[in-house]
């Protein structure tokens, strides 16, 4: 095998949340460019349709599944009919919702939203993937660099969903990598054009970017490059590792 044939997904099956929209469907459409049939889960189910289109035009097969992963039993549901393509080995956990609200003002009802689906809905779909993982196979963690450092908002339900996903990411590898066979690692994005930072405040992007090494908001294809690369046998030693791809921002200080 060539080295960049390691990077191959061929006749594998992926399953990716939060796939209706940003990053999940350049997840998506990375994985299936790659070689691998792919499970669209997402709330708005709508919005699959699009992703699927893409999938399918890499030659690859796609499955809607309307989901929301903050329900275990619909987490179990999504691996349960991933099975109509084969055995699952691969899943990223991209799902997820932002807040900006006050530490004083924010709500238990705002912080558990959060929290049931950043963290809680991880835990979930990774537990009933790896039970449909029959071969072993890769989870992907998409946490945030907000998990590492602060990003001057109040963000506190957010930050603190994204940074426990490291431990939960570095548990499960400990737990899963030799038992079951299934590597599980984290990405730390930095800033990537989402409906999340379209939400931002005026010149908030741009004071943070300046502050970065590389100066730039991050193109969505070289975060799906690093899903790919996660996903893959050319991965393979790597498990409870965080990945952090974020143009440098966090080492900026």
């Amino acid at each position: 095998m060539g080295i960049l044939d390691k990077f191959r997904l061929d006749g594998q099956v992926a399953i990716v949340t939060g796939a209706s929209s940003g990053l999940g469907v350049a997840f998506a459409k990375g994985l299936a460019e790659a070689g691998a049939d792919v499970v669209l889960a997402a709330r708005r189910a709508d919005r699959l349709k699009e992703t699927a289109q893409l999938v399918e035009a890499a030659g690859r097969r796609a499955l809607i599944v309307q989901a929301d992963v903050s329900l275990p039993e619909d987490c179990r549901r999504v691996a349960e009919e991933a099975a109509a393509f084969g055995p699952v080995s691969i899943l990223v956990n991209n799902a997820g919702v932002g807040t900006a609200v006050p530490a004083s003002r924010e709500t238990p009802e705002q912080f558990r939203d959060v929290i049931d689906v950043n963290l809680n809905g991880a835990y979930w779909m990774a537990q009933a993937a790896a039970a449909a993982m029959a071969s072993g196979g890769s989870i992907i963690n998409i946490s945030s660099v907000l998990g590492l450092m602060s990003g001057g908002l109040p963000q506190a339900a957010y930050s603190s969903s994204k940074a426990a996903l490291l431990g939960l990411t570095r548990d499960l590898a400990a737990q899963w990598s030799s038992r079951k066979g299934i590597r599980v690692n984290a990405i730390a994005p930095g800033y990537f054009e989402s409906e999340m930072t379209d939400t931002y405040p005026d010149g908030y992007l741009e004071a943070h970017l300046k502050r970065a090494p590389m100066g730039r908001v991050g193109d969505a294809e070289e975060l799906a490059a690093a899903v790919v690369f996660l996903a893959s046998s050319a991965g393979g030693y790597v498990t409870g590792a965080t990945l952090v791809v974020d143009g440098g921002l966090s080492i900026a200080g």
